[in-house]
């Protein structure tokens, strides 16, 4: 995948019934694979429009995951569109330092979707 995409990106994909919003926290370039480091939020949106609204203002989000970390290929398996970026915040930040000192860290090779519950 091309690495178009980089921290702090907020990024919208589909579901049967509306739209689900992710962040990306950071990007790793292993050297056999990359790891994408997510964040997911609860909010579900009827449209794009909605989605970029609550963006603009990202109190009103809700996470669900904190921090996931995924192969390439889970990445991959969903499609995503890029509506905006805004800086990581110190928590944000936090969820990869705490992940990289985990002796015990998870890369999931299952799409966002499957680890959400959603289709």
């Amino acid at each position: 995948m091309v690495h178009e995409l980089a921290a702090g990106d907020y990024l919208v994909f589909q579901l049967e019934s509306g739209y689900g919003l992710l962040r990306v926290l950071g990007v790793d370039d292993g050297p056999t694979d990359t790891v994408w480091h997510l964040a997911a939020y609860e909010n579900l949106f009827m449209d794009v429009e909605s989605a970029d609204a609550a963006v603009a203002d990202p109190a009103c989000l809700v996470l669900t995951k904190p921090h996931v970390a995924l192969t390439e290929r889970a990445f991959g398996s969903t499609q995503v569109a890029r509506l905006a970026n805004q800086p990581l915040n110190h928590e944000e930040k936090e969820q990869i330092r705490n992940w990289d000192q985990d002796p015990e860290r998870m890369v999931y090779d299952r799409s966002i979707r499957l680890l959400l519950g959603l289709r």
